[in-house]
């Protein structure tokens, strides 16, 4: 494609992310900055779409641009925009939470904020989590709430249905007796060893230990769906989408099952920067109508996960992926630090 061919469609593409309309060779003579006749621009239309990077509608005399000329325009002709000052701010400010659980629920968020579209984060694979502290605190006669501390700084609370009142000397010798013993080790070592030791223990106090330990298994397993998504709604709001029913429903089921975000967002993971898949180029997102992008974060200098944003293919990439390669650094800077 010769130079003159590339400036035209990269007018004709951003022009229709702006507006949504078809666009004509009127509109591309006066913003493209070509000096040629209008029937040399209908001649790099007509060129254009029979390589297939444009089409033309059939209610339009005018041109837009096909998932081949969206990639090409991605590829080769986008001009990335910096990311502003007050967005690096409110996602700086918005991923200071200590907790690595919130940091992950705070990106998809801070995703979704910023693009007006579905954020989510990939969960890190948990390779071998570790017990550090668990406490007993009295809430009422029956309700007991446990903290339970992981070796990677997670901390959950969970509050336990007790089948008798139990005294804050009970709490706190159950407490120092789970620390004393099974600090350092994973939630299956505990469970192989306590299950053995409880039988030497009283047999009511059996239930709280037992109780405690299935809830702190809970809490470390909590985000088994592997990935956080946040603002599936903002896609309502894309009038492509919005008119189009059966590919509401299409995207709404991958949101439910996850299964096929999983698998996307893993293979990225094993890839280096940003990645962007454009309609249905990824194998998983069956939409036409939709993109994503994505980037692998870490923490101390080991990937860990990947996080990105879903929505149409008529997205102002050049402001979106500085959003997600911005947030990937962030959270890894806040990973790392925790």
């Amino acid at each position: 494609m010769d130079k003159r061919a590339q400036i035209l469609l990269k007018t004709l593409v951003e022009h229709y992310i702006s507006d949504g309309q078809p666009i004509g060779s009127r509109t591309l003579l006066q913003h493209s900055g070509l000096d040629v006749s209008a029937a040399t621009i209908r001649n790099v239309m007509s060129d254009l779409e029979q390589l297939g990077f444009i089409a033309s509608p059939h209610t339009s005399a005018g041109r837009i641009p096909t998932q081949k000329g969206y990639r090409l325009f991605v590829d080769s002709l986008l001009t990335v925009q910096p990311l502003e000052t007050q967005a690096i701010q409110q996602l700086k400010s918005g991923l200071s939470s200590p907790n690595p659980t919130e940091l992950i629920a705070s990106a998809a968020d801070m995703l979704s904020q910023l693009t007006q579209f579905a954020g989510l984060v990939m969960i890190p694979k948990r390779k071998r989590v570790a017990f550090k502290h668990l406490e007993f605190l009295p809430l009422s006669e029956t309700r007991i709430l446990v903290i339970i501390v992981t070796s990677d700084g997670n901390v959950q609370n969970r509050i336990l249905m007790a089948e008798k009142k139990y005294s804050q000397s009970e709490l706190t010798q159950a407490s120092n007796y789970f620390n004393a013993n099974f600090s350092g080790q994973t939630f299956e070592e505990v469970q192989q060893k306590l299950h053995i030791e409880l039988q030497q223990m009283q047999s009511d106090m059996n239930r709280l230990m037992a109780a405690a330990l299935e809830a702190s298994s809970k809490a470390v397993d909590s985000n088994k769906d592997g990935v956080v998504i946040a603002g599936e709604r903002n896609l309502l709001q894309v009038d492509e989408l919005s008119t189009n029913v059966s590919s509401l429903r299409k995207l709404f089921e991958i949101f439910e099952r996850r299964t096929s975000l999983m698998q996307l967002l893993d293979n990225s993971q094993r890839a280096e920067g940003i990645q962007i898949f454009i309609g249905g180029e990824s194998g998983y997102l069956p939409l036409d109508e939709c993109s994503m992008i994505t980037a692998p974060y870490e923490a101390d200098g080991q990937v860990v996960g990947t996080l990105g944003v879903i929505g149409p293919t008529r997205m102002a990439y050049e402001r979106v992926i500085p959003i997600v390669d911005v947030t990937a650094k962030l959270l890894s800077n806040a990973l790392s630090n925790n």
